[in-house]
């Protein structure tokens, strides 16, 4: 049986936590993963990774929370509003998104899409 909402919880707990590894062990080898909906997607973990290997040195200060809209076996579509602040320009992202994801029988990422909308805050002069 897939667990999306286990699933979710570790996903976003691991970026919120900064732990790119830990995200990214969730995945399958092989998978179709969008990190925008319309660029082609990312065929494998190793082509994955990069994205979330670099989030420790490009965000801080994560907190999110979401609710799953949708779910059945084949699929789970989830909503989440995050706020994170840029590393290197103090810029605090407000986000608002949706992931699409599948999961195999293991309970992993087959399959990822996402759209989102970003609001920025510059960073407070004092």
């Amino acid at each position: 049986m897939k667990n999306y909402k286990l699933f979710l919880k570790r996903f976003m707990d691991s970026w919120k936590n900064l732990e790119g590894g830990k995200t990214c062990d969730l995945m399958a080898e092989k998978l179709e993963y969008y990190e925008n909906p319309i660029d082609p997607p990312l065929k494998t973990k190793k082509e994955v990774y990069p994205l979330w290997e670099i989030v420790p040195e490009n965000q801080k200060d994560i907190t999110y929370k979401g609710k799953i809209l949708f779910e059945n076996d084949n699929s789970c579509v989830y909503h989440f509003v995050m706020k994170r602040t840029m590393v290197k320009t103090g810029v605090v992202q407000d986000i608002d998104g949706i992931f699409e994801i599948k999961l195999n029988s293991e309970n992993q990422l087959t399959y990822f899409k996402q759209w989102r909308f970003v609001k920025e805050t510059s960073p407070s002069k004092k």
